[in-house]
């Protein structure tokens, strides 16, 4: 048996090969029209660790006559790259997979693009951060497909490890393992939808069982304990990372405690305290407001016992915090209201202030009309406790409104004062 991982070996040798991902390369497709005809379109291909970007590119290459090259933009220099123009005008047309593409710097960009852009160069380039963001715009507009690739699916990877197990070339198919279709499944589901995970486990759990008569008879014990020691789903400051964390605060505004529950976990077990913290005490002001203000609170009580804490029991408070805010009444009108505020400086919505609201605490501020400020405190006091109606905003924006209540749990109670106070207002 080769030395290579059984993950490398597996990799699909064309695109007929290729184990989910229907909607990018499958049969129907576009794609996979023109790389039966022998076209191959410059692409990027976007999406985690493991889900077959490489393979894919791969297997794109096996199934046309081209000649193929493959690079990697954190390893490699400008020699590199002027190489594999040389060999553009030598053959007159050849594949180049980059991948970590978002890692590429300019000046090899500006060697390689122009090759790009005349068709002499296919460059199909792999990343796992959001090309959008993270691509130079240059290579992003000559790359005519811009693919982002899914995770593969459970019954993806089971259908992955059967074909393992069988093929007799790459696999494992002339080895004896007695292996159960739970134990499959198990390996599959642990996969988390990375086919270089699955595969991994599955090799993992070959070399760790016992033999009898030749033949590796696979335990429960040894799947379930070597299952746990493959790794989460994410990638620490990474794009995905990002992805979890933005949908926690999307299953907490959404008050599904069980969808926030498994992100926290997810969030937790890639190791981003800081960041974990910081998004938690955000949506409780951004997410629950005024409907809830305690909860504000709340949440900073757990963020700063969690800090205090440490992992692993930094997750029971911001759990309790996650279980409150999900139940918690949601109102949005306090960051809806300073982001209107905020549009009217930026587009220079502005006015002077009012001169009764200037500063006046200086001598000669009457003789420059600072005078007229009604102080509330000296006045009646009514149902507000004395309140006095002036007005506050400047000429320009007076009937601007920026505060638009929610009528939420305790701030209803709020909405009902602002309505009664524009009401007295003449």
């Amino acid at each position: 048996m080769s030395n290579e991982p059984l993950a490398y070996r597996m990799r699909p040798r064309n695109i007929d090969e290729i184990i989910g991902h229907e909607d990018i390369v499958g049969p129907t497709t576009n794609l996979y029209k023109m790389i039966k005809k022998g076209h191959v379109p410059s692409m990027l291909l976007y999406g985690p660790p493991g889900i077959g970007k490489t393979s894919l590119a791969f297997a794109i290459a096996g199934s046309v006559d081209t000649p193929f090259f493959a690079l990697n933009a954190t390893r490699a220099g400008k020699k590199d790259v002027e190489g594999i123009v040389g060999e553009a005008h030598f053959s007159g047309q050849v594949i180049l997979f980059l991948d970590e593409i978002h890692r590429f710097n300019k000046l090899q960009q500006d060697t390689l693009l122009p090759h790009v852009e005349n068709g002499s160069i296919i460059l199909i380039g792999a990343t796992t951060e959001n090309p959008f963001h993270d691509v130079n715009p240059a290579i992003r507009s000559r790359c005519g497909e811009i693919k982002q690739l899914s995770r593969l699916t459970s019954d993806n990877l089971e259908q992955l490890v059967h074909q393992a197990l069988k093929d007799d070339e790459r696999g494992l198919g002339k080895i004896g393992i007695n292996i159960t279709e739970e134990q499959i499944q198990k390996i599959a589901s642990a996969g988390n939808g990375d086919a270089r995970k699955a595969l991994n486990l599955l090799e993992s759990v070959y070399y760790s069982s016992d033999e009898e008569d030749d033949v590796a008879i696979v335990k429960d014990s040894v799947v379930d304990s070597l299952a746990k020691q493959i790794g989460v789903f994410g990638d620490k400051k990474g794009d995905q990372f990002y992805n979890l964390i933005s949908a926690l605060q999307k299953s907490i505004r959404g008050s599904d405690v069980n969808a926030a529950l498994y992100y926290l976990a997810n969030c937790l077990e890639n190791g981003d305290l800081v960041a974990v913290n910081r998004r938690l005490l955000v949506i409780s002001y951004e997410d629950i407001g005024l409907a809830d203000p305690a909860v504000g609170p709340h949440v900073l009580a757990a963020v700063q016992s969690a800090e205090r804490l440490g992992m692993p029991e930094a997750r029971i408070p911001l759990a309790q915090a996650v279980i409150e805010m999900c139940l918690a009444e949601k109102s949005n009108s306090g960051i809806s209201a300073i982001d209107a505020a905020i549009h009217d400086v930026h587009k220079g919505n502005a006015g002077e202030i009012p001169p009764h609201l200037r500063d006046a605490h200086y001598g000669g501020a009457a003789e420059l009309g600072v005078v007229g400020y009604k102080y509330p405190h000296n006045t009646p006091v009514g149902t507000f406790g004395g309140w006095v109606d002036q007005q506050y905003l400047p000429d320009k924006l007076a009937k601007r409104e920026y505060y638009k209540p929610v009528h939420a749990g305790k701030e209803q109670r709020m909405a009902s004062i602002y309505d009664k106070l524009k009401s007295f207002k003449k």
